[in-house]
């Protein structure tokens, strides 16, 4: 690693770091620290170490983050950073290393000296991993040495030792998450690759990578780098690589309002959704606050400038609203806020009304510019929002016609769903079922007191590349909105959902296990990513998982969903006499087997559909479903498992 600045040494040591509470209640409650226990907080555990690293750039002194996935699925997360305090903290009678790595809410984050802006704002990150994870070593180079400590499910299992010279600075964190507290142990490289993706585009400048060491012997091991110069421009680039854009340039802001560092990128293209991706501190604030309230109040203020001086809005009949300006617009606005305040524990809506108008008049500022500079782009510009907004007006007709009659009292229901007698939301769930004849298997199989079948004609409508009225004017998502209850649309917000009136609270999709039924699969999840995001934020869309192959052999039989346990199974039974069925529709099967396999709550296996990332869910929604075929078909092939159906 090469090596950085360090001039600020004294300044960060033993004296920067602040104790404000001890560590006891990390183990107990996981979740309350982490997220969850499962593949989200598993993941988050590596964000916390890397967060660390990322505020050493931020204060600059580091240029290089290496995370490395171990043989023995352990993470490794090294930075050539000022490396962690090592001298005497008195007050806690142990070294600052010490301190950092097993006292809850004990940092440099709390010295406005040590870190000007933090993603790490509570201080948790270290000892909460320490405390969750069974093995834990960090070592630190600093002041020309090496200095080594190990953890073990947050307590020392050694003295910190010096272990050799050094002639660079930084931190290296090795851990393993302790098996007792997780359901889920095993890292997945994309998931970790997309977090710092997603990195490398906030910090521009700082050089990123991953490598999976899980290899097999003399296999080269998977690695990636992740580098940006141009920032959140690329960004925007990344995210609109599968869409057609409306204007040749991204347009672009970095500066600084009111002590408030804002950088801003957005792009229009020919497309019909938002695509708003917004960030403090390096932390994708999902519901938006202050910043977002600054970004949405300049873009139509100045837009709508703009139209109404060109004159291009004078023919209109009706008033342009706040979503037609933001229609085919891709965005990302990041913030550095010294001391945000977050609204709730999960740090993803912003208060600071201050940064509101920072954002506000940098970004009007910058906007202004470019459309007197570039006509051309804003009359294009314009006449998309002209567009959107004809387009709003007629789908709110089709919208107010589908959600007119209350759904709650059973009027209007679609007459193909057979609907389950429990009115308990918390209790109730409907399959969105694949063809009327697995629709029909499903409803003799199910239990008729909490699930309801809607079985759905064919493939529903591409939300990707449909405006908003002719989503009103398919049969399948109108019934679709009818069965599940909620109502799109306010006359403040036309895109609000309101899920007071969610009938289920499962919403399960459940289609063939063939090519068809993928397609059917993710076309349902486009219009709930576009149109129903709320429902999947809100932990309410299931998928299905029904068996792929029924392996019997005389009396024994059993089912198996991947190629690895149908061969692991004929290998017990033994191969010879063995008889394997595969499942290639869920139609195949009789309604005693569907409910065994797929529907049975306590044989079923349901796959909860989350956004991990939401930059990453939007650029892969938009390459699956958007117009741009190469880069389909590159994931397709690097994706694509294949079953030997004719074993």
């Amino acid at each position: 690693m090469s090596e950085v600045k360090n001039t600020n040494q004294e300044e960060y040591s033993a004296s920067s770091i602040q104790v404000l509470e001890g560590l006891e209640a990390v183990r107990k409650r996981p979740a309350m620290y982490i997220g969850d226990i499962g593949q989200k907080g598993l993941h988050h555990l590596v964000y916390e170490i890397v967060d660390n690293s990322i505020d050493e750039a931020l204060a600059g002194y580091a240029t290089e983050i290496k995370v490395a996935i171990n043989p023995d699925n352990s993470v490794t997360v090294e930075d050539n950073g000022r490396g962690i305090p090592v001298d005497w903290h008195e007050k806690e009678n142990k070294s600052a290393l010490e301190v950092v790595l097993t006292v809850l809410h004990a940092g440099g984050k709390f010295s406005k000296d040590s870190y000007k802006v933090s993603g790490g704002l509570h201080g948790v990150g270290m000892s909460c991993v320490n405390a969750l994870s069974d093995d834990f070593v960090a070592e630190v180079r600093r002041d020309g040495k090496i200095y080594r400590q190990s953890y073990s499910i947050g307590a020392p299992t050694s003295k910190m030792e010096i272990v050799g010279e050094a002639d660079t600075t930084g931190t290296k964190i090795t851990f393993h998450p302790d098996g007792t507290i997780f359901n889920v142990t095993k890292f997945e490289y994309d998931i970790l690759a997309g977090r710092l993706r997603e990195l490398a585009f906030l910090n521009k400048g700082i050089r990123m990578s991953l490598t999976d060491l899980r290899t097999e012997e003399g296999a080269v091991p998977k690695s990636e780098e992740f580098y940006s110069e141009g920032g959140l421009r690329e960004f925007v680039e990344y995210l609109d690589a599968n869409r057609e854009k409306l204007t040749e340039n991204v347009i672009y802001l970095d500066t600084e309002r009111d002590g408030v560092p804002v950088e801003v990128a957005m792009q229009y293209n020919t497309g019909f959704t938002e695509n708003v991706h917004s960030y403090v501190n390096n932390i994708n604030t999902i519901e938006g606050g202050t910043h977002m309230t600054g970004f949405r109040r300049a873009l139509t203020r100045t837009l709508k400038k703009y139209a109404d001086e060109s004159g291009m809005l004078a023919k209109l009949k009706f008033e342009i609203a706040g979503d037609d300006f933001r229609e085919g617009l891709t965005a990302v606005v990041s913030v550095k806020v010294a001391e945000p305040q977050f609204e709730g524990q999960t740090k993803t809506k912003l208060g600071n009304s201050e940064v509101a108008t920072a954002v506000d008049s940098a970004l009007a500022a910058a906007l202004g510019h470019y459309l007197e500079e570039n006509p051309k782009d804003a009359r294009a510009i314009v006449q998309k929002v002209i567009l959107a907004a004809t387009a709003r007006y007629a789908a709110r007709n089709a919208r107010e016609l589908v959600q007119r009659k209350n759904v709650l009292s059973g009027a209007g229901l679609p007459g193909k769903l057979a609907d389950c007698s429990s009115r308990e939301r918390d209790k109730a769930e409907i399959f969105f079922v694949e063809g009327d004849s697995a629709g029909g298997t499903a409803k003799q199989g199910r239990d008729r007191v909490f699930q309801a079948i809607m079985p759905l004609r064919g493939k529903i409508l591409n939300i990707e590349k449909a405006q908003e009225h002719k989503m009103w004017e398919n049969e399948e998502i109108k019934n679709m909105f009818t069965a599940i209850g909620v109502t799109i649309g306010t006359e403040e917000d036309s895109k609000a959902l309101n899920l007071d009136k969610l009938r289920y609270g499962k919403i399960i999709i459940m289609t063939d296990a063939d090519v068809d039924g993928s397609h059917i699969a993710t076309l349902l999840l486009t219009f709930f990513f576009r149109k129903m995001r709320e429902l999947i934020e809100n932990g309410h869309i299931y998928i299905a998982t029904p068996p792929l192959y029924l392996v019997k052999k005389g009396a024994r039989e059993r089912y198996c969903w991947s190629e690895e346990e149908r061969e692991s199974t004929v290998a017990e039974f033994g191969a010879k006499g063995v008889h394997t069925q595969r499942y290639k529709g869920l139609g195949e099967m009789n309604a005693e087997q569907l409910w065994d396999t797929t529907m049975n709550p306590d044989t079923r296996i349901l796959r909860q559909v989350t956004i991990e990332n939401a930059a990453d869910a939007d650029y892969i929604f938009s390459m699956l479903m958007g117009d741009e075929v190469p880069p389909r078909r590159e994931f397709i092939e690097a994706n694509a498992r294949y079953a030997n159906i004719d074993a």
